[in-house]
């Protein structure tokens, strides 16, 4: 089966250790996105919901705060399609957070929405959140 990989990233103006505390918390997550969500814990096996339930992930592997793995699906995969694999690297940099998307195993063709969604539907609203880092 073909599957699309895509990386994305962007500068935001959070300490890694804020953005990986709000991906995995349901409130924190609603407000950094602007849009309902709710998380079943913060460990692995923990289920997330996005985006009025658009988006479903089961976490997978953690390295605070640094690292999320997920099992990722959202409403427009193709039935029996399996989950797709997203890396949330965090990487500390001067002013803020350098926040990378790596998603693989996306059903063929559905790549480049992914792309742009992780910009106008994370990157962008975490930006308005917290802010840009000085310079960037």
């Amino acid at each position: 089966m073909t599957t699309d990989t895509i990386e994305v990233s962007g500068l935001v103006a959070a300490t890694p250790q804020q953005i990986f505390d709000a991906f995995l918390d349901g409130p924190a997550h609603a407000a950094m996105t602007g849009a309902p969500a709710s998380c079943e814990g913060t460990g692995v096996g923990a289920r997330t919901s996005a985006w009025e339930g658009y988006i479903e992930a089961t976490t997978t592997e953690l390295e605070p705060p640094t690292r999320i793995v997920q099992a990722w699906r959202t409403q427009s995969f193709p039935d029996g399609a399996p989950d797709s694999r997203l890396e949330i690297l965090l990487e500390a940099v001067p002013g803020g957070c350098r926040v990378t998307f790596a998603h693989s195993a996306i059903p063929a063709g559905q790549g480049q929405d992914y792309e742009g969604g992780w910009v106008t539907h994370y990157l962008e609203p975490m930006a308005a959140h917290w802010g840009l880092p000085a310079g960037a």
